[in-house]
C-alpha cells in the first residue's frame, strides 16, 4: 500500500512539473486587452540643470630652464717648520704657502655646447738663509664651443691661453761668497702661449673626450728681452761678462712672438675612480706643419684628489713636458699637498 501511494505521488509531481513548465511557456496575446498600469505615487519632475561658467585664473609657475652649470673650487695649503738653534736632529726653518682656484662653466642647449675652464695656481716656499722660491705658478684658460654632429662626434672651435704670474729663476751658489744667486729665466708672458684650434671632437661619455684639431695655430710670446742676456759662466775671474742667447722658447732675439700652424690632439679625462677620489688628466700633442716629426711637443697634466671630509683633502699632482724649444730633455714636476678646499655650489 505504501508503495502504491509513493508511486502515485511520484506520478502526480511529475505531471505538476510538466504542467507548470507548459504554463510558463504559453504565450499570451495582449492585443485588444484593456490593461491599465497604476501611476507611481512618487512625484516626478523634469527640467533643465543650469551650468554657470566659472573663470579660473591660470597658475603661473616661476620656473626657468637654466642651461648653465658652474663649479668652483678653492684650495689652500700651508706647510711650516721651525727648529731651535741647538736642535741636534738637523733641519731648517721653512714656510710654504700654496693656493689653487679651479672654475668651470658649461652651457648646453639642444645640440650646442660651450665649456670654459680656468685654473690658477701659485705657491712659494721660504727657507732660512735662502731666497724665496716658487713651488707652483700657472695661468690656464681654455674655451671650447661645439656643435653636435652625431651621437659621439662634434665639430668644435677652441681658444686657449697659458702663462704664469710671477718671475721664475734658476739658482746657484757663488763660488767666492757662497751666497745664493738667482738668474731670471721666465715671467708673465715670457713665455706666454695663445692657441686657436678647430676640428672634430670625439666624446663617447661624460668623463672622456678627444679633440682632433686639424687646423690649429699657436702664438708663443716672449715680451721681456732681458731673459736673452745671461752671465757668461766660462769666465774664470768671475767678471761681469754677459752673453746674448740667439733664441729663447723658440722665439728669436729681437722678436716678441712666433706663430706656428699645426695639427693638435687634446684628450681630457675626469672621473671619480673610487669614492671621494677624482682622477683628472689632460694630454696635449702639438705637431707643427713646418717642422720634422721629432719636433712634436707633448704635455701631460695629471692629478688625483681625495676628499677626506667636508673641507680637508689630499692631492697628488704631476706634470710631464717635452718641448725642444724649452729644453732638449723631458721636464717633469710633482707635488703632494694636504690642505683645505671650498666648493661652490656646495
Amino acid at each position: 500500500m505504501k508503495i502504491f501511494y509513493a508511486s502515485l505521488l511520484l506520478v502526480f509531481s511529475g505531471i505538476t512539473k510538466l504542467y507548470a513548465q507548459e504554463i510558463d511557456t504559453i504565450p499570451i496575446n495582449t492585443k485588444g486587452l484593456d490593461i491599465k498600469l497604476k501611476r507611481s505615487p512618487l512625484p516626478s519632475r523634469t527640467g533643465t540643470i543650469p551650468f554657470k561658467p566659472v573663470e579660473l585664473s591660470p597658475m603661473v609657475v616661476d620656473a626657468r630652464v637654466n642651461y648653465w652649470k658652474t663649479k668652483t673650487s678653492v684650495g689652500i695649503n700651508v706647510n711650516q717648520a721651525t727648529f731651535s738653534d741647538n736642535w741636534k736632529g738637523g733641519g731648517v726653518n721653512s714656510l710654504a704657502v700654496g693656493g689653487i682656484v679651479n672654475y668651470k662653466a658649461e652651457y648646453s642647449k639642444e645640440n650646442y655646447s660651450y665649456v670654459s675652464e680656468v685654473i690658477l695656481e701659485y705657491g712659494k716656499v721660504k727657507n732660512k738663509d735662502q731666497l724665496q722660491k716658487k713651488t707652483r705658478d700657472r695661468i690656464f684658460w681654455d674655451n671650447k664651443a661645439a656643435l653636435q654632429l652625431s651621437k659621439n662626434w662634434y665639430f668644435f672651435g677652441s681658444i686657449n691661453f697659458e702663462s704664469q704670474f710671477d718671475s721664475g729663476f734658476s739658482y746657484k751658489r757663488n763660488a767666492t761668497t757662497g751666497d745664493e744667486e738667482a738668474t731670471l729665466i721666465s715671467k708673465f708672458m715670457t713665455p706666454g702661449y695663445l692657441t686657436e684650434s678647430f676640428g672634430f671632437e670625439y666624446k663617447p661619455n661624460k668623463y672622456f673626450s678627444t679633440r682632433i684639431g686639424t687646423g690649429s695655430a699657436r702664438q708663443t710670446f716672449v715680451l721681456d728681452q732681458s731673459i736673452y742676456i745671461t752671465k757668461d759662466p766660462t769666465d774664470p775671474n768671475n767678471q761681469e761678462k754677459w752673453t746674448i742667447a740667439p733664441i729663447k722658447y723658440g722665439v728669436d732675439y729681437g722678436k716678441k712672438f712666433k706663430n706656428e700652424l699645426a695639427f693638435q690632439i687634446v684628450s681630457n679625462f675626469e672621473k671619480e675612480v673610487i669614492t671621494n677620489t677624482v682622477l683628472k688628466a689632460r694630454y696635449q700633442m702639438f705637431i707643427p706643419y713646418d717642422r720634422a716629426l721629432n719636433q712634436i711637443d707633448h704635455r701631460l697634466d695629471a692629478s688625483i684628489t681625495s676628499k677626506l671630509n667636508r673641507l680637508m683633502n689630499v692631492s697628488l699632482t704631476c706634470v710631464g713636458l717635452f718641448d725642444k724649444d724649452n729644453d732638449k730633455n723631458v721636464q717633469w714636476s710633482q707635488a703632494l699637498s694636504l690642505g683645505v678646499s671650498f666648493y661652490f655650489p656646495r
